[in-house]
C-alpha cells in the first residue's frame, strides 16, 4: 500500500486536502487550547473577509518566501497599531506643550536636555 503525498500549501490546507485526515486528527481539549493561548498570548478569532483580500495576502506572502499569509496579516495588524499608538502619543505630547505655553507654564528647553517625541 502506498502513501498519497500531497505538497503543502495554503490551498491544500484551505481545501482540508492537508489537516483533516481523522487518522491524524486529534480534538484539543478546552483547557490545552487555553494552556497554548496563555503560553503564545494569543486569542482565536473569527473574522470575515472579503474573498479577493485573502487572495492578495496570499500573493503578497508568496512573494515573501517563508511567510504564511495569516502570520502576515498579524504582522500587518501589529505595524498599523504601533503606528496609530505612536500617532496618539504624538498628539497627545503636542496637545500638552500647547495647553502649557498658553498658559505660560512652558519649560524652557535646555540645552543639555534633548527633547524626544516618539
Amino acid at each position: 500500500m502506498s502513501k498519497q503525498t500531497i505538497t503543502s500549501s495554503d490551498e491544500a490546507w484551505d481545501d482540508r486536502a492537508l489537516g483533516a485526515d481523522s487518522e491524524f486528527v486529534k480534538a484539543v481539549d478546552n483547557d490545552m487550547s487555553a494552556i497554548i493561548d496563555e503560553a503564545s498570548g494569543t486569542q482565536l478569532i473569527s473574522i470575515r473577509l472579503q474573498k479577493s483580500l485573502i487572495e492578495d495576502f496570499k500573493l503578497i506572502a508568496s512573494l515573501n518566501k517563508g511567510i504564511g499569509y495569516q502570520t502576515l496579516m498579524k504582522q500587518i495588524l501589529q505595524r498599523f497599531v504601533d503606528g496609530e499608538k505612536k500617532l496618539a502619543w504624538n498628539e497627545f505630547v503636542s496637545r500638552k506643550i500647547k495647553e502649557q505655553r498658553a498658559t505660560g507654564n512652558a519649560e524652557k528647553p535646555k540645552a543639555h536636555r534633548k527633547q524626544h517625541i516618539v
